[in-house]
C-alpha cells in the first residue's frame, strides 16, 4: 500500500489500490485570488463534472484529526505540522517516510533536500489532496 494510501485508511477515506492511484492523480483546483479574470468560475465549473464522474463521500478530515489529538497525550500540532500529523495518525514520520510521501504527492526535486521546505510544501499538498477526493478541510489549511 502506498504511503497516502495509508493516510486515507487512517482518516477513514473508502479506497482501494487502484481508488489510490485515481486520487493521487485528481488535479487539485487552483486557488487564486477572485480578482483575475476568469480564474473563479473555472474551478466552480470542473468540480460539477468531476464530482459527476466519481462521487466521493466527505470526510470530515478536521473532526477525525481532532479527536484523535484530543485523546492523545502528546500535544501535536497536526495543522501546521506533517510530522505531528503523520504522529497523530500512527504513522512513520521519518524523513524516509515523509520523502516517500513527497514523492508519490510529486514534491518538486527542489524541495526534496530541504526538509523544513519540503514538510511546509508536504503538508499544504496534502491537505489539497485530501479536499479535492472529498475530504472536509479548513480553507486556511488550503492557502
Amino acid at each position: 500500500m502506498s504511503f497516502f494510501g495509508k493516510i486515507l485508511d487512517k482518516l477513514g477515506f473508502d479506497a482501494g489500490n487502484k481508488k489510490v492511484e485515481e486520487m493521487l492523480n485528481t488535479p487539485v483546483p487552483a486557488r487564486s485570488p477572485t480578482s483575475v479574470a476568469g480564474a473563479g468560475p473555472a474551478p466552480t465549473a470542473a468540480a460539477p463534472a468531476a464530482a459527476a464522474a466519481t462521487p466521493a463521500p466527505t470526510v470530515d478530515v478536521t473532526a477525525m484529526l481532532e479527536q484523535k489529538a484530543a485523546a492523545n497525550p502528546q500535544k501535536l500540532n497536526w495543522r501546521t505540522s506533517i510530522v505531528d500529523l503523520l504522529k497523530l495518525l500512527d504513522l512513520d514520520s521519518s524523513v524516509q517516510a515523509r520523502k516517500e510521501l513527497a514523492t508519490e504527492l510529486r514534491c518538486p526535486p527542489e524541495l526534496m533536500n530541504d526538509s523544513a521546505k519540503m514538510n511546509v510544501w508536504l503538508h499544504k499538498a496534502l491537505m489539497q489532496k485530501l479536499a479535492a477526493n472529498g475530504g472536509k478541510v479548513p480553507a486556511e489549511l488550503l492557502d
